[in-house]
């Protein structure tokens, strides 16, 4: 019996159309991207041709207007199901361009918005420094106010879409002693003295181009603050939920493709004069893999509909990325086991998969952070 889910028609064309574009341009050029360390900027352009791109955007600024998180959510199902992690479309749309649509000026979104929706203009958003981690109280990055502009000095590390990225939102100290004193500012690639560093050598996800950014004097203009001064902290904590509801979407979908490539293996391989589907504890690890993803599938769905209510609570969120995280590390490594050692060769998808799946038990909060914010509120 097939777990029920609370899509309509216009989303199941949605999938489908999604579906085929990595079929078609995603798919067939992944080993070559992951070769490269990073997905062409052209495939971005192509992603926001078709109407991929931060469909919750206004149509005055070239976007859908739709205000569903159900299309963000089909989108990194799929890309997590297809195990491509280096077209970040997820952090773009339904991590990042949303600072810009919930905090930007009407300035600010007529200048940037467009080319968000377009692929031309790429995001990316720069919390974490060396030596920080997940702790943002204890961001050095500093942007100093002069008056006619403010001047933007430190460095920001793991940065997604570092390399790709035509604008980053920073966080950056703008009080000298408050702990949280902390603002956001738009800071466009090629501007003097911000600086890419070298692409960052990763185990797993080798197409997602992640990077060091560095900032010595960098001039932002004055309206290029994002949101009220000081208030970087209250948007940053803001945001995050809905990026670790994002990143349990991502897991489940993970999930799930580990589990299909494995049920269609052991169908077809044989040990012992008998297939690995019919050793009773192949059946039975399969068996509990199943349940684990029907829990999680059912549990992100309903965080989904909470979010589209506009009550997505910070400790559900958390609570969803601590569990489906933690669950895609149990069953992509259980269902390596199963592949025996083709499992551990990089020809097959489910290796690729297996070294991807670590890092979302990290990003956006490791599950220690999220056990911490779980534990608060008990």
């Amino acid at each position: 019996m097939l777990l029920r889910r609370h899509f309509e028609a216009e989303h199941h064309l949605f999938r489908d159309n999604f579906r085929r574009f990595l079929q078609e341009e995603v798919i067939p050029h992944q080993r070559s991207w992951e070769a490269a360390g990073q997905v062409p900027k052209s495939v971005w352009r192509r992603a926001g041709e078709l109407g991929f791109l931060a469909t919750f955007v206004d149509p005055e600024y070239g976007g859908a207007g739709c205000e569903d998180f159900r299309y963000e959510q089909i989108v990194a199902e799929e890309l997590a199901y297809a195990n491509e992690w280096g077209l970040a479309l997820g952090l773009h749309s339904s991590l990042v361009a949303p600072y810009l649509a919930t905090f930007g000026s009407a300035a600010q979104k007529r200048r940037y918005l467009p080319g968000v929706v377009s692929g031309e203009c790429v995001l990316a958003v720069a919390m974490t420094e060396p030596g920080t981690g997940s702790d943002l109280s204890a961001i050095r990055t500093r942007a100093e106010d002069c008056c006619d502009h403010w001047l933007l000095n430190g460095a920001k590390t793991f940065i997604s879409n570092g390399v790709n990225a035509d604008l980053v939102i920073v966080a950056a100290r703008t009080h000298p002693t408050e702990k949280r004193g902390l603002s956001l500012f738009l800071v466009e690639k090629g501007w003097a003295g911000f600086e890419v560093g070298k692409k960052l050598e990763k185990i797993g996800q080798h197409s997602q181009d992640t990077a060091e950014l560095f900032f010595r004097d960098v001039k932002i203009p004055r309206e290029n603050l994002l949101g009220e001064l000081h208030g970087g902290f209250k948007m940053l904590m803001r945001m995050l939920a809905p990026e670790r509801l994002t990143c349990a979407v991502g897991a489940v979908g993970a999930a799930r493709s580990a589990f299909d490539l494995t049920l269609a293996y052991v169908k077809e391989r044989e040990a012992f004069g008998q297939k690995l589907l019919d050793f009773q504890n192949t059946r039975f690890e399969l068996a509990a893999i199943k349940t684990e993803l029907d829990v999680g599938q059912a549990y992100v769905d309903r965080l989904v509909v909470e979010h589209n209510l506009g009550a997505l609570d910070a400790v559900d969120a958390a609570a969803a990325k601590l569990w489906t995280t933690e669950m895609l590390g149990r069953v992509a490594d259980r269902c390596l086991q199963l592949f025996g050692g083709y499992g551990y060769m990089e020809e097959y998808p489910i290796s690729r998969l297996w070294t991807a799946a670590r890092v979302l038990r990290i990003y956006a909060g490791t599950s220690e952070i999220m056990k911490e914010i779980i534990g608060r509120s008990l």
